[in-house]
């Protein structure tokens, strides 16, 4: 069995389509990747932001549930999700750009000898920024060519996943005998656990928190999270793993875009193995990703009737020229 290889993506939940859309393509400068639909609930958007190509590990994707209520964050939850900047420098470039667009923040701070800059959007979904100035291991993305932010400053991949849970015991050894990870520090109530070559896109910093009332999602939260496995034959792999452990899951389920398996190690926790193919650009040129509705092939009958489902959001961007914002 291959061990797990590091993050692969991050899927929470918005309250607007178009909004998301917005934050993270003007203001956090990713690319939208895929526009497609939520394949267990074909009313709702999924939207996959990413890197200049889609790479696993980049992308952050977001699903816009119908009449959901607003999330509630407290203990027992995935709690932020951490991006990648080349530099501490960057971080720098990013206090001056989020006080430009009133993006609340908490000023760059340090944890884990890593200096980070945590903020939220409008939803309160929570986000960091993190230095990759002395990271060593798992290589991230490239940043998004043609979009708004300086090269040298811009995102290039997910960073740690922090999760808050009131079971620690349990999620330690969850993380640790199942998914062979190990807990490499820790600082106060924050573990950090590492998995593969390691380093910031290969971690999870779980914090003990038994005092926070029992977080609730919706909008404003994240819905899981998933890690970086090479193809069918590990996801079948780790299901035979979790069977010996007796951890329920999903099977494998076909994405298109990638395969997947699904467990939860908490009632509230619920973790995702991702292959790291085939990828996004099967079905669109690298030049238009993301401006089309994109269905996989088994959708493809029920196109009309989808499309008449979602509204629609006009994300074409190959016609549009993005200046660097130097601040």
């Amino acid at each position: 069995m291959n061990e797990l290889k590091g993050i692969h993506h991050v899927t929470a939940i918005t309250s607007s389509a178009e909004k998301i859309y917005d934050f993270f393509t003007y203001t956090l400068g990713l690319r939208l990747v895929k526009k497609t639909v939520n394949q267990d609930d074909i009313q709702t958007y999924h939207l996959f932001f990413a890197d200049d190509e889609g790479n696993p590990g980049t992308d952050m994707t977001f699903f816009d549930f119908p009449g959901i209520q607003k999330g509630v964050h407290g203990t027992n939850e995935i709690s932020k999700t951490s991006f990648r900047v080349p530099s501490d420098a960057a971080l720098e470039y990013w206090v001056k750009r989020f006080d430009k667009f009133d993006v609340k923040h908490e000023g760059i701070q340090e944890q884990f000898g890593k200096k980070i800059l945590s903020f939220v959007d409008f939803d309160d979904q929570r986000y960091e920024l993190i230095s990759d100035e002395f990271n060593k291991g798992v290589e991230s993305g490239t940043p998004w060519q043609k979009g708004p932010i300086p090269l040298e400053f811009a995102i290039t991949g997910l960073g740690p996943v922090h999760i808050r849970t009131s079971f620690f015991d349990h999620v330690k050894e969850i993380l640790e005998k199942v998914f062979v990870m190990k807990e490499i520090a820790h600082e106060g109530a924050f573990h950090l656990f590492e998995m593969g070559e390691g380093g910031n896109g290969a971690q999870i910093v779980v914090e003990y928190n038994a005092v926070l009332p029992q977080a609730r999602q919706g909008f404003g939260t994240v819905h899981h999270t998933a890690f970086r496995v090479n193809d069918r034959a590990d996801i079948d792999a780790w299901q035979k793993r979790l069977h010996s452990f007796q951890l329920p899951n999903s099977g494998y389920v076909e994405r298109y875009y990638f395969g997947s398996l699904y467990t939860r190690i908490t009632p509230s926790i619920l973790f995702e193995l991702a292959t790291d193919g085939p990828g996004f650009m099967g079905d669109e040129p690298y030049e238009t990703l993301g401006e089309k509705l994109s269905l996989p092939p088994f959708f493809e009958s029920k196109r009309e009737e989808i499309e008449g489902l979602v509204r629609p959001i006009d994300t074409v961007r190959s016609t549009k020229k993005f200046d660097k914002e130097y601040l």
